[in-house]
């Protein structure tokens, strides 16, 4: 098998791997801060990552997963010296900026990590390449290959995989909850005690600069989004994790406890997860405020942010120019970077409707919850009105297909919606609904 064939079939088994976010590593070389496959650097660049398995044989039978034991397909495998120089070639012509590489596990977990750990060393010591690199560690490698693999890398990630720990024994008896949470609880450590030796020792070599993350399959078990942003935010809080990334589970493989091969992904539940951890992480909600035990799946037809303002019409009208940032956040359409210029803008005079709008609030949303000079209580409207003008309308055109390095796929497909509503009135019709049952 040459060298294009292997690249196709490991970049196609590569790209159910979720892994695209913006990177947080400022390495000194030739290339700047970059993310992952086809996203965006913090200053706005599209960049590309060479997303990638090292192999895809595996001695492990998951049974979502497309390259498992059982599943008849093409294999291959790269060795590291071929994987080193085709990232290095790549990255010569200018067409990538780094590398996301993953892998199968052949004979065992430590041996599959020191094939990892072969190319990193080639790329970083052997061409001198310093750009971004995620890698994948294989759940049950030793500490030793975690740390070495850590202090080559720019992120380095565990998959938890399944959201409790009976799915992942049905789904993945190889695998234990064990086997993921020891090395994801290593690498928060030895992150913590980097951080603490560059205070001190500015030489230092530096232990996965972009922090870790990890990816959670949605779709394929029964938990309901109550639980996976509960185990998210729990993550988040225990392993100091930069990213928990969602993937929708795409039917590939037969097997009586997963979907049937027509099943469509739920690529719009996979969206309102991915909106809701955003609330977590830069809104200060807690995940116990999005959902609960009585409504433990997001309104497919309201954005989370306005579905729990909708839910929660006691805490507003806020005053946009008495409230803290913290109750500003709170408001759909107002984000961090325009709560922080309303603090500023209104040292200087009271705030309009017309002031708020150059500010970057989104007053569509943010009208409804809001007291301005010019927007007084008076204008308030019902619930059920707010929930027809909020619709969301990416629930019929929303989703992104992962670019490839081969054919012609189309980049954007349309989603269906919860109940497959086929027009607007109807959307708004359910989401009400959805509000009533809520209540």
């Amino acid at each position: 098998m040459d060298l294009m064939e292997k690249l196709t079939i490991l970049t196609d088994s590569a790209k159910y791997d979720a892994a695209c976010t913006s990177s947080g590593a400022n390495r000194p070389g030739k290339t700047t801060m970059a993310g992952c496959c086809h996203s965006f650097s913090a200053d706005g660049r599209c960049v590309t990552l060479l997303k990638v398995l090292m192999t895809n044989h595996c001695i492990y039978d998951c049974k979502y997963c497309v390259n498992n034991s059982s599943n008849d397909c093409r294999r291959a495998t790269f060795t590291p010296e071929e994987l080193a120089e085709l990232t290095i070639e790549f990255y010569r012509r200018n067409y990538i900026e780094g590398l996301f590489l993953s892998s199968g596990v052949i004979r065992n977990p430590d041996y599959t990590m020191e094939r990892i750990i072969q190319v990193m060393e080639l790329l970083r010591h052997h061409h001198n390449f310093w750009g971004y690199i995620h890698a994948k560690t294989i759940p049950g490698a030793s500490p030793d290959l975690i740390r070495r693999l850590g202090l080559l890398v720019d992120r380095i990630s565990v998959n938890i995989e399944l959201p409790s720990e009976q799915s992942l024994k049905q789904l993945a008896p190889h695998k234990t909850k064990a086997a993921i949470l020891t090395p994801m609880k290593q690498i928060a450590l030895e992150s913590g005690q980097n951080r603490r030796d560059i205070a001190v020792y500015k030489a230092a070599p530096k232990f996965a600069p972009a922090g870790q993350a990890t990816q959670m399959i949605i779709g394929a078990s029964p938990e309901s989004d109550y639980q996976i942003i509960r185990l998210a935010s729990a993550m988040y809080q225990k392993y100091d994790l930069k990213r928990v990334f969602y993937s929708a589970y795409i039917p590939t493989v037969t097997d009586s406890l997963l979907p049937a091969l027509d099943t469509k992904p739920p690529l719009l539940r996979e969206h309102r997860l991915y909106q809701a951890d955003w609330l977590m992480r830069k809104y200060n909600f807690g995940a116990e405020e999005l959902l609960s035990p009585e409504t433990p799946n997001f309104n497919p037809y309201l954005d989370p942010k306005c579905n729990w303002a909708i839910q929660n019409m006691h805490f507003f009208p806020v005053d946009v120019n008495r409230a803290s940032e913290a109750e500003l956040l709170r408001v759909p359409g107002i984000g961090p970077t325009s709560a922080r210029r309303i603090l500023v803008a209104r040292r200087n005079g009271k705030l309009g409707m017309a002031e708020l709008k150059r500010l970057g609030a989104v007053l569509k949303r943010a009208q409804y919850f809001i007291l301005a000079t010019d927007w007084p209580r008076h204008t308030r409207v019902n619930r059920e009105l707010i929930v027809r003008a909020l619709i969301d309308p990416n629930v019929f055109a929303f989703g992104v297909e992962q670019l490839s390095l081969f054919g012609d796929s189309p980049a954007f497909q349309l989603l269906p919606a919860a109940k497959e509503a086929e027009t607007v009135t109807e959307a708004v019709e359910e989401a009400v609904s959805c509000l009533a049952v809520n209540l």
